[in-house]
């Protein structure tokens, strides 16, 4: 006889520990953060590697790189951040997060990406007056010289993306279950089923 599916009404496996119906349904639109890590790590192995072959034929090397590199980094940095609260994987206290009922730790949950939310749309303003005073006093960067809000401007953008982010996990964490599912050391939640075919 086969084991029911552990995906299947009133099934019970331990596979269920790396699936829970807990977990909110997956954000859209994550192709976006995917491709820009792919570009940004690209452009920050191509920087690096010709500096690197610069250095070795010409004992120089290019000023501006680390600048930019420095730049891509904090880039790569809010997309990553961006990446990981769409897909619920943003740093949590896991004994708060997951004890109690199913009501208790949805509302942990929700209270968390709901100051995530906040966290980066108060950000995003305070960025916005930065970005403002580095174009009005016409600041430059200190490496090369670049106008200092073709910089500073992204970091309203990626603040403003994270909160939208936030948002849409904080809706979709209120249509999720919640409900509780045996883990592989959960020995008094596993179902006689489950112990039979072990």
């Amino acid at each position: 006889m086969a084991s029911p599916s552990p995906h299947a009404p009133g099934g019970s496996s331990a596979a269920t520990s790396t699936t829970l119906p807990s977990e909110p349904a997956p954000a859209k639109g994550l192709w976006l953060e995917d491709w820009l890590t792919v570009l940004i790590m690209a452009l920050l192995a191509l920087i690096t590697f010709a500096n690197v072959i610069v250095r070795y034929f010409t004992d120089g090397s290019f000023a501006w790189t680390e600048e930019i590199s420095v730049f891509l980094m904090i880039l790569l940095a809010m997309v990553a951040g961006s990446a990981a609260v769409a897909r619920n994987l943003h740093i949590r206290i896991e004994f708060f997060a997951e004890r109690g009922d199913a009501r208790r730790r949805k509302a942990f949950a929700r209270f968390g990406a709901l100051t995530v939310a906040l966290l980066f749309a108060l950000i995003c303003v305070l960025s916005i007056r930065v970005v403002v005073d580095d174009y009005r006093y016409e600041e430059t960067s200190p490496g090369i010289g670049l106008p200092q809000w073709w910089y500073s401007i992204w970091l309203p953008v990626f603040s403003a993306l994270i909160t939208l982010r936030a948002l849409g996990l904080y809706l979709r964490q209120g249509r999720a279950s919640f409900a509780h599912v045996a883990t592989d050391g959960d020995e008094a939640a596993t179902t006689p089923t489950t112990r039979e075919h072990a």
